[in-house]
């Protein structure tokens, strides 16, 4: 079990500070990075939503959730207020099929957390370069095509675990596939 900081940052501990920034800035970054449309947003958003976590840490209560929880709480927060500020949607042009990570707008912490668990337990199931992938493209908020270069695979091998992935991980979770219109299976693959 990880050490728990934000009581330690609470505090005042800077060491705790750099400790939670390495551990969770590029789940952040992720976040962010589909949610934003550049990267310089992605960068700016992300620093907010450290800076809203150091402010919040005093009440961070691990009885209501997991450390992560309350920072993706926070950030998920965050992330739609800047998006309505903007006057606009969240972006998942990152993304092939935004459908699979969609989640329902009022949940309470303790399901959020149950359903993290459920989705961090069906992608250690996954085939290892498929999980590697993902990991990349949701995690990172990395394109095909930096994975590609990244970790030295073709771009088309690259969408074949990441597609693969996600309907393996539709299967898991019993996700259904979002609907798919005649234009957009217009036969070239």
């Amino acid at each position: 079990m990880m050490d728990c900081l934000l009581p330690k940052i609470a505090a005042g501990d800077p060491t705790a500070v750099d400790t939670f920034l390495k551990r969770h800035s590029h789940m952040v970054w992720g976040l962010a990075r589909r949610f934003c449309r550049s990267a310089e947003d992605a960068e700016d958003a992300t620093q907010e939503i450290f800076v809203d976590v150091w402010k919040s840490a005093a009440r961070y209560d691990a009885a209501h959730g997991s450390e992560v929880t309350f920072l993706m709480t926070i950030a998920r927060r965050r992330l739609i207020d800047r998006a309505r500020r903007a006057g606009r949607r969240p972006a998942a042009e990152l993304l092939e099929d935004a459908g699979t990570i969609a989640a329902a707008p009022h949940k309470d912490r303790a399901e959020l957390h149950d359903e993290v668990q459920r989705a961090q337990q069906a992608l250690s199931q996954l085939r290892p370069e498929q999980r590697e992938v993902l990991d990349l493209a949701l995690g990172q908020g990395r394109t095909h095509q930096e994975i590609s270069a990244a970790i030295g695979i073709p771009l088309g091998t690259v969408k074949s675990h990441a597609r693969r992935g996600l309907i393996r991980l539709r299967e898991m979770l019993g996700v259904e596939a979002p609907p798919t219109t005649p234009s957009s299976d217009g036969g070239a693959s």
